[in-house]
């Protein structure tokens, strides 16, 4: 069983990227409640903030660890645009979740599994040929 698993790279790679994913998401939330209710920034700045910071760390993390691919320029790039267009989707979530009346420090929240999920995709197409 063991080594059905350890030849699995597809699940490996997945799993690699939960944990990295896990990591980004808990460093992204507290930066966002630290920012938001402990030094009261505007929820989306605090949010843009916690996100720049996590996107950072999961670029090192996700080229070394989960994705084992070479720190590059053309991969930075590539990193960046996916992660764009995520900051973007979670931007529109976590503004509609509030509109609607969920509250700005449960939000984000209902905004990570969603984004999450179409983040793995665009990732792993930026970073794997």
């Amino acid at each position: 069983m063991i080594e059905k698993l350890r030849n699995n790279q597809k699940l490996l790679e997945f799993i690699r990227f939960v944990i990295v994913g896990v990591g980004a998401t808990l460093l992204h939330y507290a930066i966002y409640l630290s920012l938001e209710h402990g030094l009261h920034f505007n929820y989306n700045i605090a949010y843009t903030i916690g996100y720049i910071l996590s996107f950072i760390f999961n670029f090192f993390a996700s080229t070394f660890f989960t994705f084992k691919a070479k720190a590059n320029t053309q991969n930075g790039v590539k990193f960046a645009g996916a992660h764009l267009i995520n900051y973007f989707i979670h931007m529109i979530l976590l503004n509609v979740f509030i509109y609607i009346g969920i509250p700005d420090n449960f939000a984000p929240i209902l905004v990570f599994p969603i984004a999450i999920i179409i983040n793995f995709f665009m990732v792993r197409f930026a970073l794997k040929k």
